[in-house]
Formats: C-alpha cells, structure tokens, sequence
C-alpha cells in the first residue's frame, strides 16, 4: 500500500492548497477549507477490459472519422428529449440538479418506470419502501425498473455486472462514496472521484448514466466546479413553490442545444408534460384591464406566447421604485429612460412594477415591445385591445428593431387566435395571406398613437 496523502480544499469552490488558512483565495470565503485523505492504495474501481488486439488507440485524420450521427434513446418523454437534444446518448453522463423538493427524484423515477429499457435506479437518500410509495403514485409498476439502495460505488458496479442496466440513474453523486477516497461522501474529493469512476464505466461500456445534483443556498450544484465540467450535459430543473409549473433547461449540452426548455405541471400523479405552454403563461380573463400585453417570445426552437403585467403609480417615498420578476431590471430601467427621453413619456417620478406571469424568467430582447405597450397601458390607465401582441426590440433611439424568426412568431400568434401582431417594419417577413394582420412599426412613438391615440 502507498503512503497516505492529504490535501487541502476548499468546501465552496473546490481550490486545492498544499496547507490550511483561514480564508480561500479564490472565493474569499472564511473557514471554508479542510483537510482531505486523496490517495489510499492504488487501485481503481472500474476495470476496462482489454481491447481484442492489445494496442492503443491510434490518431485518425479527420475525413477518416465516421460521421454517423449518434443514435439517441428515447426517454418516452417528449419535453426531456427537447431539451436533450432528441433522446439520451449512449455513454453520456447527465447531471440534474435543482431546489430540494422541486422534483428531481420524482422527475426521473417517472422515466424510468416509463423507460422500454432495462432501467438501474440507485438510491443513496430513501429507502425501497420510500421509492415504492412514490412509484404507485406515479404510474403502475414496471418490470424494466430496478431500485438499489447503496452508496458505495463499488457494490453499485457489482449490481450492475449483474443486472446488466441499459440506463443508470443516481440519486444523487454527493451521497456516493468510494473505498480508496478515505474522506466523507459530499466532499470534494468524494465528488470528483466517484463522478470519475462513472464517467470511467459510462464511456467503457455504452451504459448512459444520469446523476441528481444538490445546489448551494447560492443556486449553484454543490462541490466542485469540475463536476460541471466533467459531465457531458447538465440540466437545471426550476420553479417556484407557489406555482405548479416547472421548467426543465439545458445550461450545458454536448449533444444539442443549450437554448431548448421543458415545462411540467406537477400534479398529485406526477410531473404531466406540457405540450402547449402559450396557454398556461396567458391569464384567461373576460374583462380588459389596463397594464397587460401580450409578447412573443422563443425559447429554442420554441414559440411562446407570454403576457407581461405592469403597474407605474405616483412615487410615494421620494425615490422611485423599479422592480421586476422574471425580467432584467438593468434592461427595464434602459427601456423607461428611453421613453422618458425619446417619447416624451414622465416616468421619472413613478414607481414602475414588472412581473412575467407563470412564474418564468425571460431573456428575448423581443419582448421589449411588450413590456413599452405594458408600462404605457398602466401610466395611461388604457388597456391594450383584446387580441393584439407584439414582438420587438426597443433600441437605444427609440426605434422598433427586427427579431429573429419572426415567420415563427407570427404563426404562434394566429395559432392562438391573436388578430393583430406588431412587429418591426426592418423585418423580413416571407408568409403570405396570414390571417393575423401585421402591423410594421418603426418607433415607439409609432406604437403609443396607434394603442392610445
């Protein structure tokens, strides 16, 4: 056996120091650093196989590289494989991570009942009983899904030579441990070993493996930063406890789009797949009232219709208040200086109030438009016309700027029974005989007199 080695590390960001001090250099963070055994014995815990003719791999030119496309396993989950890409690649490494009870577990305990493949559910935080529960509340029982409930990552790997798997599910890696890492499993070096040791079988053997990430109180995945690195694709699942929704993103994807975005509905049942979110980000209302508009927006390769609700009243303590949610503050205090000093609006001296209903946050500068139509509708007390949207980008000069797939914008809209959509006159709009009447605009003076004369 080799000598016992020790190191230094710090518990927030993971730098390594060759002896302990109060304060990490990196994050700035106090008493944030500990010791940590990094070498037991030289052993590993997933042995390779030797290849048939016993050479190393050799370095191919790249034209002689197959460029087969990578076939994809269907996760029977339609808004999962948007995000993904198409499906689960196999030999991937996927790490989910989210708030503690937003529904990570439940998420892919639901897939993997639902999976046609020979599907390992590892546990390292409930019980069968617990998992078995939770299963007869979700679907019926399935005869590809098997739970362990086990920690050690060398007892896993004898199940699964046993089982044979054909997808791995962790929950979740800070709960594994490893023999030949003597420290407590969470911990740094806990983390990148046994996240390595996967990585090691998942590449080796073709085997996908999925791994539940716990987040920081700062929303980021616990441990260190390499883990995001290491993996092959990480998913952020959000939400907020007041709202039934949840919204599955891609923050990094090796295999796809980091712009796609899943939305769930949690019920007793489950998670239920949101097909057709437009509806549910749309407050169904009979009677108009002002400070509402409708915006368009694309999360992918995804139209959305979501409604923007604003409220501007008479500054009551002396400074004004701007406050948003689900939207950029820095962007709407750019937006309300523009039209303090390009349309002649006096918003200096008003509370403004921002909300994006259904408890999503928005990054499309094409909803500048909307948000304008919002402000003015609540400073004017006018609500904007049933049936108008509007998809736009709000310039520094004040004028309407073009956005992309703007074709894709306006077939959403007519889908859903909007008859007006304004949208920049510098767009090039190939549709025909659309249903939806265009408006073009140039500036926001342009839109102020056609919504409130």
């Amino acid at each position: 056996m080799s000598k016992v080695k020790t190191s230094f590390f710090c518990q927030n960001c993971g730098t390594q120091y060759a002896k302990w001090q109060g304060q990490c250099n990196a994050c700035k963070e106090w008493n944030t650093i500990a010791e940590e055994i990094i070498q037991k014995q030289e052993k590993v815990a997933w042995k390779s196989e030797p290849t048939s003719t016993g050479k190393a791999p050799r370095p191919l030119k790249i034209t002689e590289i197959d460029s087969a496309q990578e076939i994809r396993m269907d996760t029977t989950d339609g808004e999962l494989n948007r995000v993904l890409g198409g499906g689960i690649v196999p030999g991937s490494l996927t790490l989910l991570g989210g708030e503690p009870g937003i529904g990570k577990s439940t998420l892919l305990l639901q897939i993997s009942l639902k999976l046609p493949y020979k599907t390992l559910y590892v546990s390292g935080e409930e019980s069968q009983k617990q998992i078995k529960m939770r299963a007869e509340r979700i679907t019926p029982d399935s005869d590809n899904c098997y739970i362990l409930t086990e920690t050690k990552t060398q007892n896993i790997f004898k199940q699964i030579e046993a089982i044979q798997p054909e997808i791995v599910i962790i929950d979740s890696i800070q709960t594994l441990h490893t023999d030949y890492i003597e420290s407590t499993a969470g911990s740094i070096s806990q983390i990148r070993e046994t996240t390595a040791e996967l990585i090691k079988f998942a590449k080796e053997t073709n085997i996908p493996v999925i791994l539940i990430g716990h987040i920081t109180k700062d929303g980021n995945i616990a441990g260190p930063k390499i883990l995001e690195h290491m993996v092959d694709t990480v998913l952020q699942f959000e939400g907020d406890r007041n709202h039934v929704y949840r919204i599955l993103r891609s923050l990094k994807n090796r295999f796809g789009s980091t712009a796609e975005l899943g939305i769930y509905e949690m019920l007793g049942s489950g998670l239920r797949e949101v097909s057709n979110p437009s509806e549910i980000l749309i407050s169904h209302k009979d009677e108009e009232m002002s400070g509402t508009a409708i915006a368009t927006t694309m999360e992918g390769m995804r139209p959305l219709m979501i409604e923007i609700q604003s409220l501007v009243s008479t500054a009551v303590y002396g400074t004004p208040q701007r406050s948003t949610t689900g939207y950029n503050a820095k962007r709407l205090n750019m937006i309300l200086a523009v039209l303090e000093k390009r349309a002649g609006f006096r918003l200096g001296a008003k509370d403004v109030f921002l909300n994006v209903t259904g408890g999503i946050s928005v990054d499309d500068p094409a909803i500048d438009l909307a948000v304008v139509a919002a402000i003015l509708s609540s400073n004017e007390d006018i609500p904007v016309t049933k049936g108008f949207c509007f998809a736009g980008e709000v310039g520094l000069s004040g004028e309407i700027r073009p956005v992309n797939r703007v074709d894709q914008r306006i077939q959403e809209a007519e889908k859903l029974g909007f008859n007006t959509i304004f949208v920049s006159k510098y767009n090039k709009i190939a549709l025909k005989n659309t249903g939806i009447k265009i408006e073009l605009v140039a500036k926001i003076e342009d839109v102020a007199s056609f919504l409130f004369g």
